[in-house]
């Protein structure tokens, strides 16, 4: 038997930001491995115009619930969704909800926050620490509460290049910002933000990093543990390999590789890539609240959730993986031949910039400007080139974390648990992960049709043909232009055609002397 999958039986269990990418994988593994859970509550609110009873529907019947769905079809009787916001006094859950979540949770997992990196300061430190901190006199409050295990981030901390498994003090106490942004007008307080971040990149870590300090201070008698994955990618094993369903950063990155969009990414080829799978993540979580509840450890505990101590892959080993993975599994209609270049150099990087994207997303505007269509082609890259400068920061440089509290309770594992909730990453093949990630973003983020591969590799090769034509013309062009109407060009041209002759000549008679 698994301690883990049955400690979770017969126990009511709390989770925020159940419908983001982490919570969804949360939410299936809890109900997969621990059939017997007595309830998941799930904290959602209205967005987009759905309700709350729409969007967990819809989350329902996400493609990473087929494997639970075949196990058990009423999978979903499970899960009892409460109306809340945490931007709002007491959640704004109502009476009658809160009762019950006091009288009945017996875990709460924490895994809302806002992760935009440019989010403004007030909207974040909302979401990310009053938030937290409302979920957390919530907690204290509640009859049975056993555990309360918080994601954060790997960059929480990220101003400092070796991370211990602690928690430092920020620069400001939260209470004061929380005082400062509530009087204070939102175009100052975008003035005074890069002030008051100080050298942490953007508002999203920061708060990230405040959000860890509040819990430390008014966790009171509560068994709290926090989990900071890095760069959490698509699924390593689980559900199936390459499960993906967000766009965000690196995935919407690969995604315009494939299509031949991004041509020049600039970064560290040294520095590590410290992507962690989103099921190794999740395997972590439940392990560490079945940990921090059993075990019931003095102070709070700290769990470097990345690759890059164990496992180390570089940024620039990704290219090579990601292209040869994309010409064999290309992405549909794409608008050029998947190709690119990653590479350290400013310079050569603004150059690609101006050659590769620039230009032909402007010649490819004017094209459908022409044609009567909307241009969007130059919107888009100036989307991506935004995304990519905010993306640099983590991709120019190399952290350390330690991981002695991961290894701590790896090693307390039992040889079921340590196979149904793996975490050690040792044994990841990132050539096998690149691809299946690669082909993840095909199937689960674009939702192509594998039967349609024939026909993208058709695609390519009309692509690669246009390419040849153009480059011939262009080749032809030069010549007329500046060869044949000049005599000095063309007699450069005859003498080097000519030496080229003899070049070969020579090697053609040696050759055939040695026979």
């Amino acid at each position: 038997m698994s301690s883990i999958a049955t400690y979770y039986n017969g126990k009511s269990v709390l989770i925020t930001g159940a419908t983001g990418f982490m919570g969804k994988v949360l939410v299936e593994k809890l109900l997969r491995s621990s059939p017997d859970v007595k309830t998941i509550y799930i904290l959602v609110r209205p967005k987009a115009g759905q309700s709350m009873q729409n969007r967990v529907e819809d989350m329902v019947k996400y493609k990473l619930f087929d494997r639970l769905r075949e196990e058990w079809p009423n999978f979903h009787e499970k899960i009892k969704p409460i109306s809340a916001e945490l931007t709002y006094p007491n959640l704004a859950i109502t009476p009658d909800d809160t009762a019950e979540l006091l009288s009945e949770v017996n875990i709460v997992f924490h895994c809302a926050a806002t992760v935009r990196f440019d989010e403004p300061l007030k909207h974040a430190l909302l979401l990310n620490v009053r938030g937290t901190q409302q979920l957390l006199v919530l907690a204290r409050r509640m009859q049975n509460l056993e555990a309360f295990i918080h994601i954060s981030t790997a960059y929480a901390n990220c101003n400092r290049r070796y991370t211990e498994e602690i928690v430092y003090p920020p620069p400001v106490e939260p209470r004061k910002l929380f005082d400062l942004v509530e009087w204070m007008d939102e175009s100052l307080i975008q003035d005074i933000t890069p002030r008051l971040i100080g050298d942490w990149p953007n508002t999203y870590t920061f708060t990230k990093a405040l959000a860890e300090y509040l819990l430390q201070q008014e966790k009171g008698n509560l068994n709290v543990a926090i989990i900071r994955p890095s760069i959490v990618g698509a699924s390593w094993h689980e559900p199936f390999p390459g499960w993906i369903d967000n766009i965000n950063h690196f995935n919407g990155f690969l995604i315009a590789a494939g299509k031949g969009i991004i041509r020049t990414v600039k970064c560290n080829l040294k520095a590590v890539a410290d992507i962690v799978p989103v099921d190794v993540a999740i395997n972590l979580t439940l392990a560490v609240g079945w940990h921090t509840a059993v075990q019931k450890p003095k102070s709070l505990l700290i769990y470097n959730c990345t690759t890059g101590g164990t496992n180390p892959f570089c940024w620039g080993e990704m290219e090579p993986l990601v292209l040869s993975a994309y010409k064999r599994i290309p992405l549909e209609k794409a608008f050029r031949i998947p190709n690119g270049n990653m590479t350290s150099s400013y310079l050569m990087h603004q150059y690609s910039t101006i050659v590769s994207h620039t230009v032909p997303a402007f010649l490819y505007d004017l094209y459908l400007r022409l044609t009567g269509k909307k241009p969007r082609m130059m919107k888009l890259f100036n989307r991506l080139h935004k995304s990519m400068a905010v993306f640099e920061y983590f991709a120019s440089s190399t952290w350390e974390w330690s991981s002695d509290n991961v290894n701590m309770l790896l090693n307390q594992l039992s040889p079921k648990d340590k196979k149904l909730f793996y975490f050690d990453v040792r044994q990841l093949h990132w050539s096998e992960y690149i691809e299946n990630y690669c082909l993840g973003t095909k199937k689960y983020l674009l939702k192509e049709d594998m039967a349609g591969i024939p026909e993208a590799k058709r695609h390519l090769r009309k692509l690669r043909n246009i390419k040849y034509a153009l480059n011939t013309t262009l080749l032809v062009t030069i010549w007329y232009v500046f060869i044949a109407k000049s005599q000095m060009a063309q007699n450069m041209w005859h003498f080097i055609v000519n030496l080229c002759y003899k070049f070969l000549s020579y090697f053609r008679s040696s050759s055939t002397l040695r026979q």
